[in-house]
């Protein structure tokens, strides 16, 4: 019974993406990224040596497979010769990272049927299975049980569970060779549910991830030319909300500069920023303007004649992937989707150069935000008044700014480590010997 309200529920998605298609980009992308799937991954698999170890890493999108690369690059660099096929459910992971060299074979993960589990397991024959963070697939993961293909769930985190998932997890958490999860409530979840021998509370591998990228940093030169002299504050991943808590404080400080990176990149939300920020320039167009010494004479003079013949202080950002080097550049930064249902992003990537991170008020169910702010490296606020207050308080006492900055770096690297539990457990139970 519980597998024929699975079975039902994904008929209905498939449908409606099909349906949603018809007018949403990420729909369409979701439905032409799985047309003549299997075909097209026959022909790639024609190109991959047979006999290696094959690890499979599946991530929801973007941010997971952030999580799981810090990973799947250690096992690559030890066993060079190892086939790594890494899927997406998601577009907004697949088309920003099927390019990603660190993987043989980049794909969508077919719609979850028995069918397709079946063949698509038969097909890339893995040795060793990565389930990042939270997205369960039943049939896929049934499918890995029943030829007793070890899966292991990295940086795991068990959240609220609504009633449809109750009516499945058991079956589907019994998939799972072992569980390294984020935090100790998760862990505790899993043993109110007779999970508990093959749990380990190892930590987050995105913070790995971050130190990784900070400590590899290569210089954005148009950005610093545009910070230079400046205080900064970089806005990352933001939403309506976060912008509309920043409108009127950028406009009244235009000795600072903002850095302001969307979450949606689209042409018609950069059109839309530019008109709430209007001193303000899109990176494509910096990069456009001259270098050094004549890119500092644009943002002492007037922008366009429509803008009131106020000088840019403002850097909207119209491309995806900067957005983790941007915040080197920051003094303070503001981390965007903690005023909506979309969920708080990425802290980290600014923590760790010791940046003093701001965030709305809808942030309880990421525990690293939790930490940080319990640490000193983060504040929350819930108005722009309180943002700007807040703000005002730290540009004009340094000590304290360097304080929380300082606090923020320590936590991070703190708390590093995930990546080396894992790849221990992974030689200790010889998992990628054939």
């Amino acid at each position: 019974m519980v597998t024929t309200f699975y079975n039902l529920f994904i008929i209905i998605y498939g449908f409606a993406m099909k349906l949603a298609s018809l007018w949403n980009l990420k729909a369409k992308q979701w439905i032409n990224g799985r047309k003549g799937f299997f075909e097209k991954l026959s022909k790639n698999l024609e190109n991959l040596p047979n006999g290696n170890p094959a690890i499979w890493m599946h991530c929801a999108s973007l941010g997971e497979f952030e999580q799981g690369r810090p990973l799947l690059e250690k096992i690559k660099a030890r066993h060079p010769q190892a086939k790594i096929i890494l899927s997406f459910f998601s577009p907004s992971g697949y088309e920003i990272r099927k390019s990603y060299k660190g993987a043989d074979l980049v794909c969508y993960l077919p719609l979850d049927t028995a069918s397709n589990a079946t063949t698509f397991v038969n097909y890339i024959n893995p040795t060793l299975v990565l389930w990042v963070k939270y997205e369960f697939w039943l049939h896929f993961l049934l499918e890995l049980k029943k030829r007793e293909i070890p899966v292991l769930l990295i940086s795991g985190l068990l959240q609220n569970e609504n009633t449809f998932y109750k009516l499945y997890r058991k079956k589907l958490l019994a998939c799972f060779t072992h569980f390294f999860v984020q935090t100790e409530v998760s862990a505790q979840k899993l043993a109110a549910i007779g999970f508990s021998a093959n749990v380990t509370v190892s930590g987050d591998t995105r913070f790995d991830r971050v130190i990784e990228i900070a400590e590899a940093f290569e210089h954005i030169p148009a950005v610093a030319e545009f910070c230079s002299g400046h205080k900064v504050l970089v806005a990352g991943s933001t939403w309506t909300e976060d912008e509309e808590e920043l409108t009127h404080y950028v406009r009244v400080n235009p000795d600072i500069r903002f850095i302001i990176a969307p979450h949606e990149v689209d042409k018609e939300n950069i059109k839309d920023l530019q008109k709430e920020f209007p001193r303000s320039i899109v990176f494509s167009a910096l990069q456009s303007r001259p270098p050094h010494n004549e890119a500092a004479k644009i943002f002492d003079t007037p922008a366009e004649p429509a803008q009131h013949n106020e000088a840019i202080n403002t850097l909207i950002i119209d491309n995806i992937g900067m957005l983790s080097r941007l915040y080197k550049y920051a003094d303070i930064a503001y981390v965007g989707g903690g005023f909506g249902e979309s969920g708080l992003h990425n802290i980290l990537e600014a923590a760790v150069y010791g940046k003093p991170v701001f965030f709305g008020p809808v942030y309880q169910k990421h525990f690293e935000a939790i930490e940080l702010k319990a640490a000193g490296g983060a504040i929350s606020i819930e108005t722009a008044l309180e943002l700007e207050a807040r703000l005002k308080e730290l540009w004009e006492n340094e000590s304290l700014l360097k304080e929380k900055g300082n606090a923020a770096k320590q936590y991070v690297y703190a708390s590093a480590g995930a990546t080396g539990y894992i790849m221990d457990y992974i030689y200790k139970n010889r998992l990628l010997t054939n």
